[in-house]
């Protein structure tokens, strides 16, 4: 996992729509960016944390603040994803875990007894030169977005 202060992996990936996406774009703009990681599009934990940035969604922008949500699955899953969800935000597909694994949320995962590879569900809040500010590690999917949004409004 990455740490407080280190400067984040830049990326450059297709969002839903088919647009590229760079990570270091969003910076020098005064304002941090929130990178959040997720296991799986239209799964249950998934939608809920998905959901619940979209249902924040207002906050975050009145206070300048980006969301980009990033998985494994394609840009069609994320477009239907997005559309059934009326998500508002930025999804990114990383069918090849280039930033999945440059963040280190590519880890051992066990469920129900079976270990196996997989995304562990973790935020990151970038700030505006790009070094990690917050990290939050195995989040609650309801709760994620309003604990971000509450520590944004603090800071």
């Amino acid at each position: 996992m990455l740490q407080v202060g280190m400067k984040a992996p830049d990326f450059t990936l297709f969002d839903k729509d088919g647009n590229e996406v760079t990570l270091s774009s969003y910076y020098g703009k005064g304002t941090p960016v929130v990178v959040y990681f997720y296991p799986r599009d239209n799964t249950p934990g998934c939608t809920k944390q998905a959901c619940a940035f979209r249902d924040l969604y207002e906050d975050y922008k009145k206070l300048g603040v980006p969301v980009i949500g990033i998985s494994k699955d394609s840009v069609k899953s994320h477009f239907n994803f997005a559309q059934k969800h009326e998500l508002p935000f930025v999804l990114v597909s990383d069918p090849d875990r280039k930033a999945i694994e440059a963040f280190d949320v590519w880890q051992e995962k066990k469920l129900y007894g079976k270990v196996s590879m997989g995304v562990v569900r973790t935020t990151y809040v970038i700030d505006e030169n790009g070094v990690i500010e917050q990290v939050y590690e195995k989040v609650k999917p309801d709760k994620n977005a309003v604990e971000i949004l509450e520590y944004l409004q603090t800071r």
